[in-house]
């Protein structure tokens, strides 16, 4: 017989966490009874046909009272139907998702997913997760070591998120209409929503020391927000001509299908799934070794190996590392500038990355070649093969 499991995300709108919580349950009713359960489905974006949702109507609220006033109704309401549909297992995505589910455990296996690094500079929630989980999950190794040295906590696992290679290989050779960019450039893409982790201001200072070089060169941004302080950098820099914010999009990957590199410049992230979702379609990436997720992926086992040993200090990491699956940049600082006038190293540092791939079409072919074939090893039904191992050793 099936044991019930409940997944829980606050909304099914855009984002990584959220679109691998709609991916997980779909995934895992071929092993399980599944819930799954939202704060609130406006402008729910994902697919989640064919599985049980419950919105429990309680979204997010300003001011520190009234979100704790939510925090005790969500966990309240998801402890009484925890109960009403005998959840063996509940397992959480996200930071707000974490805490209504550790505050509502009901005598079922409590497992927590700490998604992002970010996740991990709130130690007064860290030490509820530690308390009440039977498991936590991460998306990182480094997550994992992280809370066995600081917080001596070894009921823990790391899976990586799932890619879907197919599907997204569909969605890429969707016609769209509305490209902002004529044939004969060169366009680098990057899908981030407006929020200081993604390093926006980076990438455009980047950009613009690439685009003195080559006037060929272009720039687009995909994700939810209004971006205006990076669209008033932009504006500074001259370069509205060649940079645009294309938004949300329903289907972002037919956008950067018809790009020629993506780049990531995050200061923060737990498994990035735009960048290797950029790899499925078989572009060549350049990413910044930001506190978790993308050395764990543009790097072999042996070259991670070796970086490890040398040691992960800022100040003895070169500025870039070509790696076996695409090159690597040194951390980027997560001090928001937007001084047109003050380039930084960092900035000069990815721009010297980006140009390393640029300047060798041989390098751009085969590091297109080799993002693809890295892609793969992240497939669904591997992911669902050890999610369901890993979940039912709990019961």
């Amino acid at each position: 017989m099936k044991k019930n499991l409940m997944i829980i995300v606050p909304t099914l709108h855009q984002g990584g966490y959220e679109r691998v919580a709609a991916i997980t349950a779909k995934l895992m009713q071929d092993f399980f009874n599944v819930t799954l359960l939202i704060f609130d489905d406006k402008n729910a974006n994902y697919d989640v046909s064919g599985v049980d949702v419950v919105n429990i109507n309680l979204p997010s609220q300003k001011g520190k009272l009234n979100k704790a006033l939510t925090l005790v109704k969500r966990a309240n309401k998801i402890r009484k139907i925890k109960k009403e549909r005998n959840i063996d297992i509940s397992y959480s995505f996200g930071a707000t998702a974490n805490l209504s589910n550790s505050l509502s455990k009901a005598g079922e296996k409590l497992v927590t997913g700490l998604r992002c690094y970010t996740d991990m500079e709130a130690p007064r929630h860290i030490r509820l997760f530690v308390k009440k989980s039977d498991l936590i999950l991460s998306c990182s190794r480094e997550i994992m070591a992280i809370l066995e040295r600081d917080y001596k906590f070894n009921k823990t696992e790391f899976i990586y998120n799932p890619t879907d290679i197919e599907t997204i290989d569909t969605l890429g050779q969707e016609e769209i209409q509305d490209f902002p960019f004529e044939k004969g450039t060169r366009v680098i893409s990057c899908m981030a929503r407006d929020n200081y982790i993604k390093g926006i201001w980076h990438l455009i200072k980047a950009f613009y020391l690439e685009s003195q070089k080559h006037s060929d060169l272009r720039l687009m941004i995909l994700g939810r927000g209004e971006y205006k302080s990076y669209k008033e950098l932009v504006r500074k820099l001259g370069i509205e001509d060649k940079v645009c914010f294309v938004g949300v999009r329903k289907n972002p990957f037919a956008y950067v299908a018809k790009s020629d590199l993506y780049v990531l410049a995050s200061n923060h992230e737990g498994f990035p799934n735009a960048l290797l979702e950029g790899m499925a379609l078989g572009k060549p990436v350049v990413a910044a070794d930001c506190k978790t997720g993308p050395r764990e992926i543009v790097l072999s086992e042996d070259e991670l190996e070796d970086l490890l040993k040398k040691g992960t200090k800022r100040e003895l990491m070169p500025d870039f590392i070509e790696g076996a699956y695409g090159i690597l940049v040194r951390d980027m600082s997560p001090i928001e500038d937007t001084d047109e006038k003050h380039m930084t190293s960092d900035d000069v540092a990815l721009a010297h990355a980006i140009e390393a791939m640029l300047s060798s079409e041989d390098k751009m072919q085969h590091y297109s070649d080799v993002a693809r074939g890295r892609a793969c090893v992240y497939t669904p039904d591997k992911y669902a093969q050890d999610l369901q191992k890993i979940l039912n050793k709990l019961v």
